[in-house]
């Protein structure tokens, strides 16, 4: 066995508490090198005649992606403590792996060899929101998806939708165009709205705020904002703001007092200043976004600038009850204010869901002190490149969609935000090149995936554009200028989603993927519930040969509702070029 690529640590991803009394253990090791592998497990305290008494169980191979194989099993300690190692074989060989490294045969006269759970301690589990497994978000940019109200519209206002979009374009878009549409939005079946920034802000994104306490007067005021949100909640729609508190716009009024008064300033430490007086170019003396001038990073380190950004995230829960906030540039700010962050909102709220853009690797803001769920730009980037781009083949992406899988534990997987677009990436019709079918298959796999999707305003009805701010188009309200092929496809996949908890709750598990044929087979199982997709991700017709054993099954076709019982071991099934086949599975 290659002992190089076995691999486990008693935390994170690898080991962690599922609930209050399992305990889930994953180990690593080189694809296709081992052949079992067996939990080598007890209570530390539990000696016989000098003897520790281990326990011995197997466990499970949960997915492999290119170079590794995972293996994972479910273990209740009695005690809700453990002391663990593992039990590797192959043809001949058998080694024990454990803290302290490789053995022939397993220790037994001191616990001190063995990897360690200490105690599994109810504050520790990792806790989210139990109403986001079952939520499909919509994202909104407010400025561009409905003007409601063009008495308040900025000075040099475009007529909707007359041309496209410019970094500095203005059409009107606000919270009353938001509200005139709420039944289309009940209508499509999401049931949260994803708003990016509405707090007062120059820009048409609002990403450079102003005032924090304010909602921009061309969106509207907070007498709306409140109409929108209790309507949203009457309606079973959940409300998510976006915030931005790593940075601030270049008119906040802290920066401007810097900008005036210089080194006297008292908001000098406010920001990350290298020397005065402030410069802005060639790149400015002050840590920013991205070197962008107008947005000065803050200082959350800062007691002043930490009070001010809490009591903006308690005030928009305490005053309008918002149910989530989005939390932009979220790796660049230290983890201590996020740990503060949580408590205060998760103390006013206890399901407020805490949503962080982080665009790498995550764990350290998932491990149940900060963040709910990270926005999952590996899944996106994944779907992308298989559906939309054929830059992959199928092996390549359901390894890389178990490799996103295992980099989490599974009570994170189960509220991690799926997005395929959204306001900084490419509309994603444009990027499957004006192919409905492969956007068809895109929605499919978002929306028959564990976790939180979310859709973003206007690729359901097919809107295209480039990079922003080619993505930031006004939304399409006339229906004959709309994909209505695509907005029906959407609105059946998440009624799917709704009424089979296998489709949005279940594990996933890839059956088979080809290279060759491009094709993909994943179940999903919930409880009693399995169901079966097979997608055909290639131009040409194919046939597709289930490897799962289905004799005595009763098969139900989920698009068309036709039935049959499989008579055979197998199931065999021709699918046209760019579609699929999506079954549930019953006992007879």
């Amino acid at each position: 066995m290659f002992k190089e690529a076995i691999y486990h640590r008693p935390k994170d991803n690898f080991a962690y508490a599922y609930d209050e009394k399992t305990l889930h253990i994953r180990l690593r090791t080189k694809k296709d090198d081992v052949e079992a592998v067996h939990l080598l497990y007890a209570d530390p305290y539990e000696w016989k005649d000098g003897v520790w008494q281990l326990n011995r169980a197997p466990m499970v191979k949960s997915g492999f992606d290119d170079l590794f194989d995972y293996w994972f099993i479910e273990v209740i300690p009695p005690y809700r403590r453990l002391r663990y190692g593992f039990e590797l074989t192959s043809g001949n060989e058998k080694i024990v792996y454990t803290e302290k490294g490789f053995y022939h045969e397993a220790p037994t006269d001191d616990t001190a060899y063995y990897f360690c759970f200490p105690f599994l301690n109810k504050i520790d589990v990792f806790h989210a929101p139990e109403w986001v497994k079952d939520t499909v978000w919509y994202q909104i940019f407010p400025e561009r998806f409905a003007n409601g109200n063009p008495a308040i519209d900025p000075e040099g206002t475009l007529p909707w939708a007359s041309e496209d979009p410019t970094p500095t374009s203005f059409f009107g878009g606000d919270l009353e165009g938001i509200i005139q549409h709420l039944d289309y939005l009940v209508d499509l079946g999401v049931n949260g709205i994803y708003l990016t920034p509405i707090f007062h802000a120059p820009s048409n994104h609002k990403y450079d705020t102003t005032n924090y306490f304010e909602i921009d007067p061309h969106f509207g005021d907070k007498q709306t904002f409140k109409k929108l949100v209790d309507l949203c909640h009457e309606k079973g729609i959940r409300v998510m703001l976006d915030a931005v508190f790593n940075h601030c716009g270049y008119y906040f009024a802290p920066f401007q007092d810097v900008l005036k008064n210089g080194e006297a300033s008292k908001y000098k430490d406010w920001f990350h200043i290298h020397e005065f007086p402030l410069q802005t170019t060639p790149r400015p003396n002050y840590d920013a976004f991205a070197f962008v001038a107008q947005m000065p990073k803050l200082n959350t380190e800062n007691p002043e600038v930490k009070k001010y950004l809490l009591d903006v995230a308690a005030y928009w829960i305490q005053e309008f009850d918002i149910d989530g906030w989005r939390l932009d540039v979220a790796n660049e700010i230290d983890h201590q204010f996020w740990r503060e962050f949580r408590q205060v909102v998760k103390s006013m709220k206890p399901d407020v869901y805490i949503l962080g853009e982080i665009w790498h690797d995550a764990m350290p803001w998932l491990r149940g002190d900060q963040f709910d769920a990270v926005m999952n730009y590996p899944f996106t980037n994944g779907a992308i490149r298989f559906f939309a781009k054929n830059e992959i083949g199928a092996k390549q992406f359901a390894n890389i969609i178990t490799n996103v899988l295992h980099s989490y534990p599974e009570n994170v997987n189960e509220v991690a935000f799926h997005l395929l677009g959204s306001h900084d990436t490419p509309r994603i019709l444009t990027v499957c090149d004006n192919d409905v079918r492969k956007v068809k298959l895109l929605f499919l796999f978002q929306l028959s995936f564990t976790g939180s999707p979310c859709i973003y305003y206007g690729d359901e009805i097919g809107m295209t554009g480039g990079q922003d701010p080619g993505c930031r188009k006004c939304m399409v309200w006339e229906e004959e200028k709309q994909n209505r092929d695509i907005l029906e496809h959407v609105k059946k996949l998440i009624a799917l989603r709704k009424a089979h908890p296998a489709f949005r709750r279940g594990k996933i598990t890839f059956m088979d993927a080809s290279d060759e044929s491009n094709h993909l087979i994943y179940t999903k199982t919930y409880l009693d519930e399995t169901i079966l997709v097979m997608i055909n991700n290639s131009s040409k017709e194919i046939d597709i040969t289930v490897p799962l054993s289905l004799k005595g099954k009763w098969l139900v076709n989920l698009w068309t509702n036709e039935q049959f019982a499989a008579e055979a071991e197998t199931l065999r099934a021709a699918i046209p070029p760019y579609s699929f086949l999506l079954y549930q599975i019953k006992n007879w």
